[in-house]
């Protein structure tokens, strides 16, 4: 099926479901979106969008509807309180790019299958500039065949990548996020030290460029570390969300994390302590303030 056959819903035009719906418009797709502040929604209608009112009225005569919502309560209520899971024609396909429990997911998929309705959970990394991008990582779990099914869509937006059965999609957005907080808390922690030192977190930076340390974390979010720049692009009380489902998930599953149940500690406090909107890289101020070293707001 071409995009100019593919009818899309896209439920959820927050932060990041608004450039991957701008993605899917450019490569020809036609998009109905929803959002519950319908503002948001509306704002997409200047790049081609459809508005709907409800996420019902959005999924009519849509063969591919996809979910990017806060967690899985609001996905669940969205499918099957508002209307979604009924209005849908048997064959559709939901992708849900929220980041929920594996559980959550397995209920959501099996659901939707006694209605006809087949589902992935294709949680995506990448941010902001990934999604504008159109450079998102996107992780799948659900039948290799739909996933297959649905490239010319997935290329609008990343690179896909089938990870297994209806779960394990988020069980890699879980390990994704398992990486990006700790490493985080190392780099903040590294840098508190050359700095305790009498060094320049800038240079140490700089210096460790290119070598085994470098990685994305250390481009975006240690340069946001030395600018100290937070601002919400990635917010603390997401990542702290996406920790306590790690560690409940691990506890399921008989394991034990000490480096993510001790980095959830801390992303906790930060929270708790009136930093839920800034971004995860201002994990170091609650590094500086447990040290003693400072750790005032940017």
């Amino acid at each position: 099926m071409s995009s100019q056959q593919r009818a899309i819903a896209f439920l959820g035009t927050g932060l990041m479901g608004a450039p991957m719906v701008r993605r899917l418009l450019d490569a020809g797709f036609a998009v109905t979106a929803w959002n519950r502040d319908i503002a948001k929604a509306e704002a997409l209608r200047a790049d081609g969008a459809d508005v709907a009112e409800t996420p019902a009225s959005a999924v009519e005569g849509a063969s591919v509807v996809f979910t990017m919502l806060t967690d899985g309560n609001a996905v669940g209520d969205v499918l099957f309180s508002q209307g979604v899971a009924q209005a849908l024609a048997p064959g559709a396909v939901v992708i849900d790019c929220s980041s929920i429990t594996p559980e959550a997911a397995r209920d959501h998929a099996a659901r939707l299958s006694k209605r006809g309705v087949r589902h992935l959970d294709a949680p995506v990394s990448g941010g902001v500039v990934g999604a504008s991008a159109g450079t998102l990582a996107i992780m799948a779990g659900g039948s290799a065949d739909v996933v297959d099914a649905l490239s010319d869509v997935f290329s609008a937006l990343g690179r896909v990548t089938h990870v297994g059965p209806s779960g394990t999609g988020q069980l890699a957005k879980l390990g994704n996020q398992q990486i990006v907080a700790i490493t985080i808390g190392a780099v903040a922690e590294a840098m508190m030290l050359v700095e305790a030192g009498g060094g320049s977190a800038e240079a140490f930076r700089r210096a460790i460029r290119g070598g085994f340390a470098e990685s994305r974390i250390l481009e975006i979010h240690g340069q946001r570390m030395v600018e100290r720049d937070f601002g919400g692009a990635g917010p603390s009380k997401l990542q702290l969300k996406d920790l306590n489902n790690i560690v409940a998930e691990a506890k399921s599953l008989a394991l034990t994390l000490p480096l993510t149940e001790a980095v959830r500690a801390e992303f906790a406090a930060f929270v708790e302590d009136g930093h839920g909107d800034t971004d995860h890289s201002g994990l170091l101020l609650q590094l500086e303030r447990k040290s003693g070293r400072g750790g005032g707001d940017s």
